[in-house]
């Protein structure tokens, strides 16, 4: 995961040897048009899209826009199931609040910032230190501009770099597959190859008639795209050059032993329970309800996805021994570190301050995520209640501001559509009664928040009892009465309520151990940062990259098969064929609709197919995470051939321990892209907009 700038001096020479035809100035360019102007950070990150046209076109991931497809979705506008496809730019629809984001320069700003912080202070005056030296960096550097600015950390706190970025506020969407081609496999096929899955939504970027980003109005135009990809209709072979552009979110590249025995132990163990037994519930409704079906489509899928990755980062981290690699690259840095007396004095206590604040916050990491996974991710009405916090403050001042209360009380009430559109409280309630369960099960007495006493109390600890008066004596599961609450808002009433009492004690809880936990969180930064940087200088002759942190990084490699374990092999290509052996008409998730087995029955697949076969999906040994779903794969002459958006399930360790050999990344062959919008959506003018290469 290349930083873009460091391209020329350290990677030019590899990537050229392996098939790369491009300058480093072609990828990233201060002064003229380059392949960085064409890739967009989506919502700042969350996934990655690039421009195909001269129009502001975006194509990106289906699971990345699955939200807003959801979101306009309906009974009678079943956009999930049927697809969604807009012929003019009147048709597109807008999106609240989506946003995307191109970079304009990055600046190394290592040498500002280290001389003006002391780095032997502990990591909280450093936090300080730091806003105030970034703050004038920032301010300088957005100065006359309507661009926006952050300096991030690399290699732990080791390297600073300034990130100028330009951010649109007007993405609508313009195409989006039915579910059976853009989620063909769904949880089962999630994280696994092969893969048949057509993961792909098309965007598009609108500006103010200036050029400039503005929020929606129908006055805007198309964005004029500086740079576009162009599309290649060539294929690819294995062994040709990969390379993939993105917004990587996370990775724990340089993690030590008992930070991943904390993830073996606590996060992974606590997501997995919890979410699956969340989904259980969610799952079983949907499958009996239509409409339920769609207002949980989206918080169903966005759940299951790093549930069903902590399972496979679980296995993946056991079975390749990685606590025990760990262990010995810590016994071979403190070997190093007590050869010289110097060393022992800048990092002999690096890997101590880790343990020992790994070992001190334990409870409060366990007690902190099952709070905020069950009752504020998993409890709707209870996250619904805690909007109303800001306004509970307000209500209780002395004297009360009516204007700001009347201001606040009127936002919120424009926002409530959004949230019953898509909340059913018969499922919520199942839901509570089982994640007020897990938390009473599952933390301590002392560290449970006070809600449960309370039960306790009332209801004799009686979780279901507790739950039907909950759900009978709030307001919050009942759209008109939080209508009414708005319009004359009461201290006294959210006092009374049920669900806004819970919701004060988990935040009550939440940030108590949040706050407790803090001291021993920054005192692991310490350790960390020293850790990074002692490893650094202990192996002077390796090129090192750094963790990934939601910025702009290149990867390169090339197309590949692999030997997933003794006797399976698997190739690097799948076709439509395996579409067809995998349909299941009684599963949504296999799920193929006539009109598809047509085209494939008459082999009717236009100029995308290749020698009468329709390819759908290929690996790359790219190096990619959460933030690169959506991000292009380009062969050597920087043309677009496919999209990345999954990693295979024997490289699920892959953020915390690279494997060379197992790691692969999934991409959706452009061709079929092309050929869903073509040949199965008779979309074709979105086709003509961009620059096909035969």
């Amino acid at each position: 995961m290349w930083i873009l700038t460091l391209l020329d001096e350290l990677n030019m020479g590899k990537m050229t040897e392996m098939g790369l035809e491009l300058s480093a100035d072609e990828i990233y360019s201060l002064n003229n048009s380059s392949l960085k102007d064409a890739i967009g950070a989506l919502d700042y990150g969350s996934c990655t899209g690039s421009l195909i046209s001269p129009y502001g076109l975006i194509l990106t991931n289906h699971h990345c826009a699955y939200g807003e497809i959801q979101y306009h979705s309906s009974l009678e506008h079943d956009y999930l199931s049927n697809g969604f496809w807009a012929m003019t730019n009147t048709e597109e629809l807008p999106n609240q609040g989506k946003t995307v984001s191109f970079i304009i320069r990055i600046e190394d700003v290592t040498e500002e910032v280290m001389s003006n912080i002391d780095s032997r202070q502990n990591e909280i005056f450093l936090h300080s230190q730091l806003e105030k030296v970034t703050k004038p960096m920032i301010e300088r550097a957005t100065e006359g501009t309507h661009y926006e600015a952050s300096v991030k950390s690399y290699y732990n706190g080791n390297k600073y770099y300034l990130i100028v970025m330009e951010t649109f506020l007007d993405v609508r969407l313009v195409g989006a597959p039915p579910e059976f081609i853009g989620k063909f496999g769904a949880d089962t096929d999630n994280w696994m190859w092969p893969r048949h899955t057509g993961d792909f939504t098309l965007l598009r970027v609108y500006t103010g008639p200036d050029g400039k980003p503005a929020e929606y109005s129908p006055d805007n135009i198309p964005l004029k795209s500086k740079h576009y990809l162009p599309v290649s209709l060539k294929g690819y072979e294995k062994n040709d050059f990969a390379m993939v552009l993105g917004f990587p979110g996370s990775t724990d590249r340089y993690m030590t032993s008992f930070e991943v025995n904390e993830l073996l132990e606590i996060e992974h163990p606590n997501r997995i329970e919890i979410r699956g037994k969340r989904q259980e519930i969610l799952l079983s409704d949907m499958q009996t309800d239509d409409k339920i079906r769609i207002q949980y489509a989206s918080k169903y899928s966005s759940s299951s996805n790093y549930w069903k990755y902590s399972i496979g980062q679980t296995q993946g981290l056991r079975r390749l021994n990685i606590v025990e690699r760990k262990k010995e690259l810590e016994e071979q840095f403190t070997r190093w570190v007590n050869e010289n007396p110097e060393r022992i004095d800048k990092y002999g206590n690096a890997l101590s301050l880790i343990e020992d604040g790994v070992t001190k916050r334990k409870n409060y990491t366990h007690a902190s995520q099952y709070i905020m996974e069950t009752m504020y991710l998993g409890m709707e009405t209870l996250a619904m209640a805690f909007r109303l916090r800001d306004l509970q403050l307000a209500l209780f001042e002395k004297p009360q501001d009516k204007d700001k209360i009347t201001g606040m009380a009127e936002e919120l009430a424009d926002d409530l559509n959004d949230f019953y559109k898509d909340y059913n409280a018969s499922t919520d309630k199942k839901v509570t009664v089982e994640m007020l369960r897990l938390v009473k099960d599952n933390i301590s007495q002392e560290l449970q928040p006070d809600i449960f006493q309370d039960i306790q109390k009332s209801h004799h600890g009686d979780l279901q009892k507790y739950t039907d008066w909950y759900f009978k004596k709030s307001i919050f599961p009942y759209k008109d009465k939080v209508e009414d609450f708005l319009k004359k808002p009461s201290h006294k009433v959210l006092q009374k309520d049920p669900a806004f009492q819970a919701a004060l004690s988990m935040y009550n809880a939440y940030f108590t151990y949040y706050t407790l936990g803090m001291e021993f969180d920054t005192q692991v930064e310490e350790g960390r940062r020293l850790w990074m940087e002692g490893i650094m200088e202990m192996m002077p002759e390796k090129t090192f990259y750094p963790d990934a942190n939601s910025t702009i990084r290149l990867t390169y490699g090339k197309v590949s098969d692999y030997r997933a374990r003794d006797a399976i092999y698997y190739s690097h290509k799948t076709t439509l064929t395996g579409v067809m052996e995998k349909e299941n008409p009684d599963s949504r998730e296999f799920f193929v609709s006539d009109n598809l087995k047509k085209l494939y029955n008459t082999r009717n697949y236009g100029p995308y197919g290749e020698d009468n076969v329709m390819y759908v999906c290929f690996t790359t040994d790219n190096d990619i995470t959460g933030g690169n779903s959506g991000s292009p794969v380009m062969n050597g002459k920087g043309e677009l051939i496919g999209l990345a958006f999954d990693g295979n399930w024997e490289g699920m360790s892959g953020d915390i321990a690279y494997e060379e050999n197992l790691q692969k990344c999934i991409n959706v062959d452009i061709r079929y892209v092309l050929f869903v919008i073509d040949k199965y959506a008779g979309a074709k003018p979105l086709v003509d907009e961009m620059k096909l290469l035969f």
